[in-house]
């Protein structure tokens, strides 16, 4: 047993120092970003945030409405190869913008091989909570292996040896957190994690030395939250709760008490595992929580949102281009961040 006294961060504990800009207005900054990915050998350009592969917010219903955008979607693992079908037929020109998630048992390997054969898909996500075992690694070498030219985003890690082992093994983009997502109960069950603004910038710094990727997953309750995971080195910033409750996420609206709501569950939650396996299997424990999260209408208000914010801190800092972000901001530690004597801003808010 060791113990590390340095002081790891969240998001919570830092605001950005703001600098002497040039920029005139919002409407200066360019949030569209160009990747070379270091494996698939591809470019794409857009804004670097995606919908996580959940079943709420990895649809493809999210997929188009994002794609519209510029924004990315990672769709769920468990969608029918009919489904996937008629998708990349009605809306071909949107797959460039889609992740098709993956496990990494046998079964995942067979089933992704049968949907390359009918939807030119050019994105993976190979989906596990737990990207640090070896088991992990070999299935990432035999992926590249058969799929040369796709990009491949591989996680979740929250270190920058792990990230460097991936990165070394075949992935383009390495996914970062453990536990810090809104409906993940990893920490309070396992006591495993790492503060997310921490992991952000070692990952971030070992990704790069590589020529490599990474995607901060969780953790992002404001747009400020995914302002400060671009400022610290973020390619790409993957979103949950924050999609959550609308329109083109999953499931039908609820009504309870007058009130509107959506479900939205942890892909390793209870209802998940009896959704999609039948049960919790006994030598596990539910990794997540399920939460009826209120309903918010068209998720393009929420997607203005947030451009609209990390635009704004681009302003604060002098940034024309998000690439410039990173380079531009100094955290400072704080105790405090909001005013909380009126109600303090939610994304859960009736819309």
């Amino acid at each position: 047993m060791r113990i590390e006294y340095d002081v790891k961060l969240d998001f919570k504990d830092v605001l950005i120092r703001p600098k002497r800009s040039i920029l005139q207005s919002r409407a200066e900054v360019k949030l569209e970003r160009e990747f070379r990915f270091k494996h698939a050998g591809t470019k794409w350009k857009g804004v670097p945030i995606i919908a996580a592969n959940m079943d709420h917010t990895g649809t493809f219903d999210m997929a188009v409405a994002l794609g519209e955008h510029q924004l990315m979607t990672a769709l769920g693992k468990f969608i029918s190869l009919e489904d996937w079908k008629k998708f990349a037929n009605d809306y071909a020109e949107i797959l460039p913008s889609c992740f098709v998630s993956v496990g990494i048992s046998e079964t995942d390997f067979e089933k992704l091989a049968q949907l390359a054969k009918v939807v030119k898909f050019s994105s993976i996500c190979l989906d596990a909570a737990n990207g640090y075992t070896e088991r992990y690694v070999e299935f990432l070498v035999r992926l590249r292996k058969a799929y040369p030219d796709k990009v491949i985003m591989a996680g979740n890690v929250v270190t920058g040896e792990m990230v460097e082992e991936l990165i070394l093994s075949g992935a383009d983009i390495v996914k970062i957190g453990i536990g810090p997502g809104s409906v993940c109960t990893t920490r309070e069950k396992t006591g495993v994690g790492y503060p997310q603004l921490s992991a952000i910038i070692e990952c971030a710094d070992a990704a790069h030395g590589l020529g490599g990727q990474v995607c901060a997953d969780g953790g992002c309750v404001t747009p400020g939250d995914v302002a400060k995971a671009f400022a610290a080195g973020a390619d790409f910033v993957m979103l949950g709760g924050m999609l959550a409750g609308h329109d083109e996420c999953s499931g039908e609206i609820i009504e309870e008490n007058g009130r509107r709501f959506k479900r939205f569950y942890g892909m390793s939650s209870a209802e998940a595992m009896e959704k999609h396996h039948g049960a919790v299997a006994e030598y596990r424990a539910s990794e997540g929580r399920s939460v009826n999260v209120p309903y918010r209408g068209a998720v393009k208000h929420t997607v203005n949102d947030i451009l609209g914010g990390v635009r704004s801190t681009c302003t604060y800092v002098g940034a024309q281009r998000l690439k410039e972000l990173s380079k531009r901001t100094t955290f400072i530690r704080v105790t405090k961040q909001l005013n909380e004597v009126f109600v303090p801003y939610t994304l859960n808010d009736n819309k």
